[in-house]
């Protein structure tokens, strides 16, 4: 059985797996604080459907408690540690099944397996203050591997820490004119291609969300990141096969089991 990846915009994706349903950093927000959804429809019901949502980090675009809050009675929620204590919106939802994971750390849903992996980036839930819960990614096993970054930087360990994966949902650009420390722009992303060498990625995290008020600013690094990653992927990674997907395309994507 292939792995279904759709993409609704941002970091958020639909994996299935083994007739599992993996719902990544959910967000469903037409508007969020200065951030507006410039591309693509909001998410429909359907995406809010899962067995498990994963988050990677404590940031209001990656843990958006009024998105989690649409998940079903029963769905399984991993976040990063501390998150809990962190964010008290999360201990309001009551109807989700909320386990909190460290790096290294293996949840099973169905025939599938999450594992914790670490990420490099500032996974405190504001600007300031104490960090309390590490920046997480995740790597989803089934029939296939895959392995969604979440937010990160290059770091040495990368291919080590994630291991094998036929899929990789890797971050390219942000919501703004400038990435800080601790992301991937399109040549990064690249560059984490070429090290973890999967037999698919799906570039995600650009193209979605925009500041208000900016949309003549360096428009480019809102429209060109997936282009620019496919292109350089072609460079760096020749043999990974890139999908660029539009907002709520899905691709099955075969892998070596």
């Amino acid at each position: 059985m292939p792995v279904e990846v759709t993409w609704w915009g941002h970091a958020t994706c639909t994996v299935e797996d083994s007739n599992v349903r993996v719902l990544t950093d959910p967000l469903f927000a037409r508007r969020l604080a200065h951030l507006r959804r410039r591309r693509g429809d909001l998410p429909p019901p359907d995406a809010w459907r899962a067995d498990v949502a994963v988050v990677s980090h404590l940031h209001a675009d990656h843990l958006h408690v009024p998105s989690l809050a649409r998940l079903a009675q029963g769905t399984h929620l991993l976040v990063p540690a501390g998150a809990s204590r962190a964010v008290p919106g999360l201990r309001r939802l009551t109807q989700l099944r909320v386990t909190e994971m460290a790096p290294g750390d293996v949840t099973s849903v169905g025939r599938v397996t999450v594992r914790a992996v670490p990420a490099r980036h500032d996974g405190r839930r504001l600007p300031v203050g104490p960090h309390r819960s590490p920046a997480l990614g995740y790597v989803i096993e089934g029939e296939g591997r895959t392995y969604f970054a979440g937010d990160t930087g290059l770091f040495e360990s990368m291919a080590k820490e994630v291991g094998p994966v036929d899929v990789t949902l890797l971050p390219v650009g942000g919501w703004g004119p400038y990435l800080g420390e601790g992301h991937l722009d399109a040549g990064r992303a690249a560059e984490a291609l070429a090290r973890l060498v999967p037999r698919s990625a799906v570039p995600v995290h650009y193209g979605t969300y925009w500041p208000i008020g900016m949309d003549a600013v360096r428009p480019h690094e809102f429209h060109a990141p997936g282009d620019e990653f496919a292109r350089l992927a072609a460079e760096r990674a020749p043999g990974v096969s890139v999908h660029r997907l539009a907002h709520g395309e899905s691709v099955r994507l075969e892998v070596a089991r």
